[in-house]
């Protein structure tokens, strides 16, 4: 796995001008924000055994 996730699209405006910033944080070009992508894990639906 690599140490950052690469997201495409900006979560705010949609814009897909995306630059890496110091510390693992993502400027948008197009909104001039700066925000993180952190991965939390995979969640599996309940197998019910009956």
């Amino acid at each position: 796995m690599t140490e950052r996730a690469t997201p495409y699209h900006c979560p705010f405006c949609g814009d897909e001008d995306l630059r890496p910033e110091e510390g693992g944080s993502w400027l948008c070009s197009g909104c001039r924000r700066v925000f993180t992508v952190k991965f939390l894990g995979l969640s599996f639906p309940e197998v019910s055994q009956g």
